[in-house]
């Protein structure tokens, strides 16, 4: 799961933590977080986890397909991205149209999303439409390929290449995100190449391509299905089973490798845009989700960037006002992840001015370690948004997907605690252990975005 936990002043998204335990007024610690669940395998191999939540007359049916553009090759981009459109143009016993009509007649609502290392699908709906959801998704799973055509494909091949052009080719500062990861990534590695896919790609491939690409990885055993809400655990798995029981199992997909990747040097790269201002990247290769170093690098990026009183806003814009923007990140992959900064300057000034003042405050991070206070507001910054994200049991984010994450990660969905242990164990001094050691200024990528009519 790449997903880049941006650190930006006055906006703070952060990863699936748990809270920390605070002692009370009497010294005493709370319990752990435990979220309670029932799981249990199908014939098939589709794994289901289920979670009861009764605060709300709600339920969420949250699939999660281990397969993301990471699993597509060179020259056959896009695959992954393709299918979340294909997934809502029908199936065998659901006409085009009807999958959006029958979840908005009964209240609900669903969405799905792509990255490099998952693809995930739900739908949130009032307790009392539950069959119907898992009908509904049931039936994508095990009957897609009976309405898909090449006619079908051809039209969301198209709506996939607007959505490239509208989100990338066409948006300000677009092309540099794609164009970062080329260059942290060489072209054999899954991460080199964008979740959207290449246009060439896209053209290039043939219905008998994404028919192959679907019976490899649109398999049961080759996903995991949370249910979490207002449900009876008893009936929902008899619910499940009487749905998903009849999907053919597929072929056993083979574990991915990880391969090694080093950036051993600086690699600097401008490219020109049709934007006002310029903007600066940078970015280093950096551990794994959930490896040591990808905790103390979230804190890395919120004493740098996370608010108005991080060191980065602080001197870029507010002290020096040289600077329009600045936001950091720690974006955590399966595979492997990379940290980011990324700094817009005002009219009238640099990126080489934003490079010196970045890399001031890199060294003088390296050289002592942060406040304590620094420290705190982070983690209790982490402890908030996680609050907030424990509200809701669905959508992305919610528990459902959170259940799902850890499940897809650890093997365990209750991981939470777990998680939260990587974050409770930090002290100062690791945080400026993690910006010594992963964020050196001769092994990264210093990607530069100029204005078409200024090139310098």
């Amino acid at each position: 799961m790449k997903t880049l936990k941006w650190i930006v002043a006055a906006v703070l998204v952060v990863p699936l933590v748990a809270p920390r335990a605070a002692a009370g007024a009497d010294g005493a610690v709370p319990a752990p977080l435990e979220v309670r669940y029932t799981q249990f395998t199908l014939p098939n191999g589709l794994h289901v986890i289920l979670h009861e939540d009764h605060n709300v007359p709600k339920v969420s049916v949250n699939v999660w397909y281990h397969v993301g553009s990471s699993r597509e090759r060179p020259g056959r981009t896009g695959f992954a991205h393709l299918f979340e459109h294909l997934m809502f143009m029908g199936s065998g016993h659901v006409k085009p149209g009807e999958f959006d009509t029958l979840l908005e007649a009964a209240g609900g609502d669903n969405n799905g999303s792509t990255e490099t290392d998952r693809t995930n699908y739900w739908i949130d709906v009032p307790s009392n439409a539950l069959e119907l959801a898992l009908f509904l998704e049931s039936d994508r799973m095990g009957y897609l390929l009976d309405t898909m055509t090449p006619k079908t494909v051809d039209a969301q091949r198209d709506v996939v290449k607007n959505e490239r052009r509208q989100s990338y080719e066409n948006r300000p500062y677009g092309m540099a995100e794609i164009v970062l990861s080329e260059l942290l990534f060489p072209e054999s590695h899954p991460y080199h190449w964008p979740v959207i896919g290449y246009m060439s790609d896209l053209t290039a491939a043939s219905y008998d391509d994404v028919v192959a690409f679907f019976k490899t990885y649109y398999a049961p055993s080759n996903a995991s299905l949370v249910i979490a809400g207002d449900l009876d655990t008893a009936a929902a798995r008899r619910l499940v089973e009487r749905w998903f029981g009849d999907v053919k199992a597929g072929e056993p997909v083979t574990p991915q490798t990880i391969p090694g990747v080093v950036l051993p040097r600086v690699v600097k790269k401008t490219i020109t845009d049709r934007v006002q201002l310029p903007r600066l990247y940078l970015a280093w290769l950096t551990p794994r989700q959930f490896e040591p170093g990808d905790a103390p690098l979230d804190v890395v990026a919120d004493v740098l960037a996370g608010g108005k009183n991080s060191r980065l806003y602080k001197r870029l814009v507010y002290d020096l006002q040289i600077a329009q923007s600045v936001s950091a990140g720690q974006a955590s992959g399966a595979l492997a992840s990379h940290f980011e900064i990324e700094v817009t300057p005002r009219p009238g000034h640099t990126v080489d001015e934003m490079l010196k003042v970045v890399d001031e405050e890199l060294t003088r991070l390296q050289q002592e370690p942060p406040t304590a206070h620094e420290v705190e507001r982070s983690l209790n910054q982490i402890e908030a948004s996680f609050y907030n994200r424990m509200e809701r049991v669905g959508g992305f984010g919610g528990k459902a997907d959170q259940l799902n994450a850890y499940y897809t990660a650890t093997g365990n969905p209750d991981w939470f605690n777990e998680d939260l242990a990587r974050y409770r164990a930090l002290s100062p001094s690791d945080i400026q252990a993690a910006a010594q050691k992963y964020l050196p200024p001769d092994r990264r990528v210093e990607l530069v975005v100029m204005p078409q009519d200024n090139q310098q």
